[in-house]
């Protein structure tokens, strides 16, 4: 367990030192993009921002001016091409519903592109938004935080390398918060036309991705509920969600999400020879802790700070430079919504839903 450990924060995925830098587009200037992204994106080795993207130039320019940045697009401009000789991959830091349309003029461009998650709105939209990049032959990564954390990483590592669990029975997952809190009842996180439902598409997709992350494999099935009772939540919007999933390889995973709640967030592996847990777990810019629990020892370890917006845009950088293919790619990104999308027919249905 110690080797595992003992350099807690190494980068798995990077073999060299590449020369040059890529040069991003950001489009969409959300709270995330400008307080997370954009600090990360500077502090980035392998990634620089040229080029703003916004529907306000009076924003724009002031993040610009802030940050040194070269150009503010209108999203019109972005469309038409604009300036597109100065950046090399586009962030696409949009509402869901609206990464496709981004991805398809990066990919007309000949753009590179890390979009961030959930992939798309459905299954169906992401299932274009990849066949459009590959058809394009550029790099597309999605962009889920927690994979790239260290204490995820070293996780992983323990779990299926060095066997610290034993053989993997179970899955526990939760990632709750008050959303209205954050932004209020008029934002799109609660808007199903741009973000295609409530807590288990922004949130829960966490959740799901990592139940993934760590079976190792695909769903088989799934049973699922949603609940609205705030007033700013209705059947389309879910305020809360609870799904239990069964994977081919005989994992069960239960997980749960909530946007009118307290903080919550954890993970938790149980296998036949002990149980590891990670908390808090999906919160960015926290300290976290890796405890591990079996019947003749335990140990807690707290993760070393590190910005894992950062990591992601290394990691993407990277493998932009250096000719790779990151992670997450596209097939993670389908695989997160089929599973949610499953979620919500086990919901409106009451049944569990089987996949092929």
């Amino acid at each position: 367990m110690r080797s595992y450990l003992d350099d807690f924060t190494r980068r798995e995925w990077q073999h060299e030192s590449p020369a040059g830098t890529v040069r991003l587009a950001v489009v969409g200037l959300g709270e995330f993009a400008r307080d997370q992204a954009l600090p990360g994106i500077e502090d980035s080795e392998f990634c620089n921002t040229t080029t703003l993207v916004t529907g306000s130039s009076d924003k724009g320019k002031r993040i610009a001016d802030k940050r040194d940045i070269d150009h503010v697009l209108s999203y019109d401009a972005f469309h038409d091409g604009e300036a597109a000789d100065d950046y090399d991959a586009v962030y696409v830091a949009t509402p869901t519903g609206q990464h496709l349309q981004y991805v398809e003029t990066a990919a007309e461009l000949g753009k590179d592109v890390i979009t961030e998650k959930p992939m798309e709105k459905s299954v169906e939209r992401a299932e274009r938004l990849r066949e459009v990049c590959e058809a394009a032959e550029i790099t597309l990564m999605v962009a889920y935080r927690p994979r790239m954390e260290p204490v995820f990483q070293r996780a992983r590592e323990l779990v299926h390398d060095d066997g610290v669990v034993g053989e993997v029975t179970e899955i526990h997952a939760q990632f709750a918060f008050d959303v209205l809190d954050i932004g209020g009842p008029d934002q799109w996180r609660i808007d199903r036309d741009l973000a295609g439902g409530g807590a288990l598409m922004d949130a829960g997709v966490y959740t799901a991705t990592i139940a993934r992350f760590f079976a190792d494999s695909n769903p088989a099935s799934v049973q699922g509920e949603t609940v609205a009772e705030h007033e700013a939540f209705d059947e389309d919007v879910e305020e809360r969600a609870a799904y239990t999933v069964q994977f081919e390889n005989g994992v069960t995973a239960s997980c749960s999400t909530s946007f009118n709640s307290a903080r919550n967030d954890w993970v938790e592996i149980i296998g036949t020879e002990g149980t590891l847990r990670i908390e808090p777990a999906f919160w960015f810019n926290v300290d976290r802790d890796l405890s591990i629990e079996r019947d003749d020892w335990e140990a807690t370890v707290t993760g070393p700070s590190v910005d894992e917006v950062r990591e992601e845009f290394d990691h993407f950088g990277y493998a932009v430079l250096t000719d790779t293919d990151p992670e997450p790619n596209a097939a993670v990104g389908i695989g997160d919504l089929k599973l949610l999308e499953g979620v919500y027919e086990s919901a409106n249905t009451g049944e569990r839903v089987q996949f092929n």
